[in-house]
C-alpha cells in the first residue's frame, strides 16, 4: 500500500495548523519547540504539495488565504479525530481532551449557557472552552467552529440542528414608563407607544415582535424613536431606564419582573416563542468531547423554574 502521508507530512499539517490558530509563524514555534524557519519550511512543503498558497505574507504579519481557512479546518478536524482514537485504543479515552470552540449569542450566552459552563468543566476539567459570544452568523467551512447555538435554523445541508428550547416570549416595561404614558391593553395601543426595536446584526433586519391574538399568530412591526443593534441586551437597559416597552425573552428578564424593576404588560396576547438550536457540522466521526458537550446542552441547559442562578 502506498502510504499518502509520511511522518514529515503529518509534522508539517500540525506545524500548519498552529500557525494558523497563532497567527504567526514565530508563535507556532514557540508553542511547538522548534524554529520559526521549521515552521516556514513545514507551510512552504504543504502549499508545494498541494500547488495553492496557504498564508499571504508581509514585513509584519501573515493571514491565512481562504483555502488555507478550509484546508486547516479539516486538518484540524483530523488531527482531533487522530488523537481521539488514539485515546480510545489506548483506553485512555475516559478523560476527554482538547480545545472545543462555541458561537453563542449573547443573551443564550449570559443566562442560559454560561451559568452551566463550570458544571460541565467540573466534569470534563481536560477540555478547554473557548466561547465567542456575538450576534452575528458564523462559517463551519471557513471558522474553527466546533459547535453553535442559534435561533435560525441552517439552511446548508451539511449542518445538523439538535432543538434546546423554545424560549418564551414577553413584552416589558417599567414602572416609571408606564406611568408617565400608560399601560397598553390592546396590540391597538402600541403605536402610542414607544417601542424598541433591535436590527439583526447578520442582516441589519429589524426583528418583528410576535403575538397571538384569537389563537392567531401576529407579527408586529413597531416604531420606535429607539433602534438598537448588536447588543440586545441594551435593549433591555434601556427599558429598565424607561425608554419604553420591549419584547424580551423571559429568561432575560425574569429576575427583574421578580423585583418590579420591570413589568409584564399584553400578558392575554403572549403564548409566542423562539427556538434555540445547537447547530454543528456533520461528520462520520465526531469527536467525543464535541458529543459529550452537545449531549450536556440537550439534557442540562433546559427551562426550569426560577432563575438559572442568583446575582447576589
Amino acid at each position: 500500500m502506498h502510504r499518502q502521508f509520511d511522518d514529515l507530512m503529518l509534522g508539517s499539517i500540525e506545524l500548519f495548523c498552529l500557525a494558523g490558530e497563532l497567527g504567526g509563524f514565530t508563535a507556532a514555534a514557540t508553542a511547538a519547540g522548534v524554529t520559526p524557519a521549521a515552521v516556514s519550511r513545514s507551510v512552504a512543503r504543504l502549499e508545494a504539495r498541494l500547488g495553492v498558497r496557504l498564508f499571504v505574507r508581509s514585513t509584519r504579519q501573515i493571514r491565512l488565504t481562504d483555502a488555507g481557512r478550509v484546508y486547516m479546518e479539516q486538518c484540524r478536524q483530523a488531527l482531533a479525530q487522530f488523537a481521539d482514537a488514539e485515546r480510545m485504543a489506548s483506553g485512555q479515552d475516559t478523560q476527554l481532551s482538547g480545545r472545543l470552540r462555541i458561537s453563542v449569542p449573547t443573551t443564550y450566552a449570559h443566562y442560559r449557557l454560561l451559568p452551566r459552563l463550570p458544571d460541565f468543566h467540573r466534569e470534563h476539567p481536560g477540555i478547554r472552552l473557548d466561547v465567542h459570544i456575538a450576534n452575528r452568523n458564523i462559517g463551519f467551512a471557513d471558522e474553527t467552529f466546533d459547535l453553535a447555538i442559534r435561533v435560525r435554523l441552517p439552511a446548508d445541508s451539511l449542518l445538523i440542528a439538535r432543538h434546546l428550547e423554545d424560549a418564551p416570549l414577553v413584552i416589558v416595561a417599567s414602572p416609571a414608563y408606564l406611568k408617565r404614558h400608560g399601560t397598553p391593553r390592546s396590540l391597538a395601543d402600541l403605536p402610542a407607544h414607544e417601542c424598541i426595536q433591535f436590527d439583526l446584526p447578520s442582516s441589519g433586519r429589524r426583528i418583528p415582535w410576535l403575538f397571538r391574538d384569537g389563537g392567531e399568530d401576529i407579527e408586529y412591526e413597531a416604531e420606535s424613536s429607539y433602534t438598537l443593534s448588536d447588543d440586545v441586551l441594551g435593549c433591555v437597559t434601556l427599558a429598565r431606564a424607561g425608554g419604553g416597552l420591549f419584547q424580551a425573552y423571559r429568561f432575560v428578564v425574569e429576575d427583574d419582573l421578580a423585583s418590579g424593576r420591570l413589568v409584564e404588560v399584553l400578558a392575554g396576547f403572549g403564548g409566542r416563542t423562539r427556538p434555540y438550536n445547537v447547530i454543528y457540522p456533520h461528520s462520520r466521526f465526531m469527536p467525543p468531547r464535541v458529543r459529550a458537550f452537545i449531549d450536556f446542552l440537550v439534557t442540562q441547559v433546559t427551562p426550569r423554574p426560577g432563575p438559572l442562578y442568583s446575582r447576589e
